[in-house]
């Protein structure tokens, strides 16, 4: 109601302000002004009680979406490095891992090899000494059959000289005189 009564007494104080503005131009009506701010204030106000809880709360909301939509973005950054960084320790960690492997697989391998190389050279001289030794059987098996076939032409030979026969005993006998007193093929008496 203070507002008419505003208004009403603007009204009445018009004609005056009017009369000295007719001289031309631009004429500024202080009454129309104030009237003008005071609808603008009012609707404003109605605005605000109307409406202005409800912006408000949109406001209020889209900065609270705002603020998380932030904060998720700086957490996804901090989720991006530290990820980056467990990826590249986890890479570290798996190149070693396969060096390490690597390692013992070629260590193995050289012992692998090694025990092989060593197995091998000890057949090769099990088997050289077990051919040395067939050999030297074979070797004295042999002249000990040729030194019985010498006995038995020696004795054959000396027979037919002598013009005697000689009994078996007695041929075995002097053949093994012989061979005792003669020297042997590899030097040994």
């Amino acid at each position: 109601m203070n507002l008419l009564s505003i208004a009403a007494a603007a009204a009445a104080a018009r004609p005056l302000l009017s009369a000295e503005a007719e001289g031309g131009g631009l004429a500024i009506n202080l009454f129309w002004i104030v009237v003008a701010s005071a609808n603008f204030i009012v609707f404003a106000v109605i605005l605000y009680f109307a409406f202005g809880k409800q912006i408000s709360g949109m406001l209020e909301n889209r900065r609270q979406r705002i603020e998380q939509g932030l904060r998720d973005a700086e957490q996804a950054r901090r989720d991006r490095e530290s990820g980056e960084q467990e990826r590249l320790e986890t890479l570290a960690e798996a190149r070693r891992e396969s060096n390490e492997i690597l390692a013992r697989a070629q260590k193995v391998a050289q012992e692998t090899r090694d025990a092989d190389i060593a197995a091998t050279r000890a057949e090769l001289e099990r088997l050289r000494t077990k051919a040395t030794e067939e050999i030297e059987a074979e070797k004295h098996r042999a002249l000990n059959e040729l030194r019985s076939e010498v006995a038995d032409l020696a004795l054959a030979a000396a027979g037919a000289v002598v013009g005697e026969a000689m009994t078996d005993a007695r041929q075995r006998k002097l053949v093994e005189e012989f061979l005792a007193s003669a020297p042997s093929p590899d030097g040994k008496n």
